[in-house]
């Protein structure tokens, strides 16, 4: 365990904006997180868990204990008839994850390739991406409650996993960190194409029936194509998530923008595209101070170069002001505003 005072988070969050923690903590075990949570000064302080710092938006300074996450290890800890159980450290990186499970031959985390973040984070938003959620390929997790300072195991069902939501952005907000995600790889793998995006590669490819490794070059191909890497141009990746209406709704919108982008659900909603809905009301290359709207892509929000928070958040609210005033729907961002 490592205290620092006084410490820049800047380089700990993926948009590059200014802000300080009195304190920040780097913890690597559960061990670390007891000892925090034990000691007389840092036990009585509220707590701010940090991954990798890709779905924040720093406006001020931190006065919590910051707790950046650290812990590592990959492990198959079971090989079942129907799927791989795989443990991983909360503090791995997302990305090289998948890379990993494909290098050991355990398909199913492919469409998710090159999310930015940490393991960690990934179960606090439900990650996705082209047909798949975290919740699809979830098993179980372990955390650290603040209160007891007991490791407690949880399931999927008590995640509460919900579109780019769960239990950990309602109920549990601030009273624990996760520190270890087991994931369920499925046996037999079956590819998950039913994505515009993959089902043009496939056009293009003349490649009817991908490899799980394919699969995950395409999604990397998409990627890279669409959205700015952090460590060149400062970002959070998607700042809005998709709507989902009403089929009468979608009906009406359609109406009048027979263009819009838009994904039947099956429960019988309709998931708008928030990229095309801020394209439409004029938005991509826009800026408000150095903040902007990143030119190749509507739904991702930048840092033209020394952005601060607040320049972040009054274009994010401009942007949601304006799609309301011609749609009628209100976006909600995905990363959480400090």
């Amino acid at each position: 365990m490592h205290i620092e005072r006084q410490a820049s988070l800047k380089p700990y969050n993926s948009f590059g904006l200014p802000a300080t923690a009195s304190t920040l903590v780097r913890v690597a075990s559960d061990a670390n997180v007891r000892r925090v949570i034990d000691d007389p000064e840092l036990g009585r302080q509220p707590k701010f868990v940090l991954g990798g710092g890709s779905n924040i938006v720093l406006t001020r300074d931190v006065e919590a204990c910051v707790l950046k996450v650290e812990i590592k290890g990959r492990q198959l800890v079971e090989e079942r008839d129907n799927a791989w159980i795989v443990e991983v450290g909360a503090g791995e990186t997302w990305h090289d994850v998948v890379a990993w499970t494909l290098q050991q031959g355990w398909p199913g985390l492919e469409n998710l390739a090159l999310i930015p973040g940490t393991v960690g984070a990934a179960p606090v938003q439900n990650i996705g991406a082209y047909g798949i959620e975290l919740k699809d390929r979830f098993e179980s997790l372990d955390l650290v409650d603040f209160t007891t300072g007991r490791t407690v195991r949880l399931a999927a069902g008590a995640c509460r996993f919900g579109y780019r939501d769960s239990v950990f952005k309602q109920d549990l907000a601030g009273k624990c960190v996760i520190t270890r995600v087991r994931l369920r790889l499925p046996k037999p793998w079956q590819p998950a194409l039913g994505y515009l995006d993959l089902e043009r590669k496939m056009a293009e490819t003349g490649i009817s029936a991908p490899s799980a490794q394919q699969v995950f070059d395409w999604v990397c191909q998409i990627r890279r194509a669409k959205l700015p890497d952090p460590a060149v141009i400062g970002n959070a990746g998607s700042f809005f998530k998709n709507p989902v209406v009403t089929e009468e709704q979608c009906r009406d919108i359609i109406g009048r923008d027979p263009e819009i982008v838009h994904y039947p659900m099956p429960d019988g909603t309709v998931k708008l595209a928030a990229g095309w809905l801020i394209d439409a009301c004029g938005w991509k290359g826009k800026s408000v101070g150095q903040a902007g709207v990143y030119e190749k892509q509507a739904l991702v929000l930048v840092n033209r170069g020394g952005a601060i928070g607040a320049e972040v958040v009054t274009l994010a609210r401009a942007i949601q002001e304006s799609v309301y005033g011609r749609f009628g729907i209100r976006l909600e961002p995905e990363p959480v505003m400090v």
